[in-house]
């Protein structure tokens, strides 16, 4: 039973690891020989070993050396056999070390960290997401999924990139998706807007059967698909085509001075959104009177949101209640 247990673990060893275990065995094996064959000139098994490991390795310190032609049969023995173990060992690491680059530039090697943020899909949206969040969260890792882009050179991105459809449970179990904190989908540009919702439902769908607690942002584009989005598994919906919809209205509607785009993205960039329900301490009081308070904590009220009816800058004398939802900005 020992045996077959040995057995078992051995042949489960990475191929690295049975290759070392393999060169101290033999190193050891001619260090026993040798302190045997020459005891004078070896006096400790540990002598030999440090020989055979000096001589195997083509270093020749020289310190112990075989004098009776037994003992120099030995080492040429070792010579002919250890020297082209620890060689083949060498070039064995080296071209782990290359495939391992290779399988992480093209895609192919598992994440294995947990905690992480997951992008589907990259495009212009994603890259100056990837930028903002590196910039301002170095410590947070970005796995990133994408079935159409060959390689990410993942030096110039901080991400580790897996190439593979993420409809597909094995592309998400290399991103590691039970461990994941959270998920965005971004729509796929290459796509008309009802193949690209249709892809997002299923990898939603996906991700959601791998994994039914994270929360996963998807990018929708035609407003007939977010109901399906949602029953899909989806927590939030980005729908992007009526967030810029509605910043045209807003440019063509505005004085020339008006810069609603650059407006969002410098509020977007300095401050993040906060969804709270309303604390008992501010039940009772006026819009204007937790606005104050809020805003000495660090939160600008925009409005609230009541019977999922949003009430944007309400009247000063607006009164909260419970189960009202506050939302406001907060800096980063």
């Amino acid at each position: 039973m020992t045996i077959k247990l040995f057995k078992y673990l051995y042949f489960r060893l990475p191929i690295l690891v049975k290759l070392l275990l393999f060169v101290f065995i033999l190193m050891s094996l001619f260090g026993a020989i040798i302190h045997f064959v020459e005891p004078v000139q070896f006096p400790t098994i540990f002598d030999g070993i440090w020989w055979a490991f000096v001589t195997a390795a083509t270093v020749g310190y020289g310190d112990y050396v075989p004098l009776t032609p037994i003992g120099r049969i030995v080492a040429i023995t070792l010579m002919l056999t250890g020297g082209t173990m620890i060689a083949f060992y060498v070039s064995s690491v080296s071209s782990a070390t290359i495939r391992k680059e290779h399988d992480l530039q093209h895609g192919k090697l598992k994440y294995k960290g947990h905690h992480h943020l997951i992008f589907i899909g990259w495009n212009e949206r994603t890259r100056q997401l990837v930028k903002t969040i590196s910039d301002k969260f170095p410590e947070i890792e970005i796995v990133l999924i994408d079935r159409t882009k060959r390689h990410i050179f993942y030096n110039e991105y901080p991400v580790h990139f897996i190439h593979g459809d993420a409809t597909e449970d094995h592309v998400l179990e290399m991103a590691n998706i039970q461990q994941g904190s959270r998920v965005l989908i971004t729509a796929d540009d290459s796509k008309n807007e009802r193949q690209a919702d249709n892809w997002t439902i299923l990898a939603t769908l996906a991700i959601r059967g791998n994994n039914k607690d994270i929360p996963i942002i998807a990018e929708i584009l035609s407003k007939v698909q977010i109901e399906n989005a949602l029953r899909a598994g989806a927590t939030t919906i980005i729908r992007s085509n009526d967030f810029m919809s509605l910043l045209f209205f807003h440019e063509l509607s505005h004085k020339k001075t008006a810069t609603p785009f650059e407006d969002i993205i410098h509020i977007l960039s300095q401050k993040q959104f906060s969804h709270e329900e309303c604390p008992k301490e501010l039940m009772g009081l006026s819009f204007i009177e937790a606005s104050q308070i809020l805003l000495k904590q660090g939160h600008l009220l925009l409005g609230v949101i009541r019977d999922n009816t949003y009430q944007i800058h309400p009247s000063p004398d607006f009164v909260l209640k419970e189960k009202d939802v506050l939302f406001s900005l907060i800096k980063w």
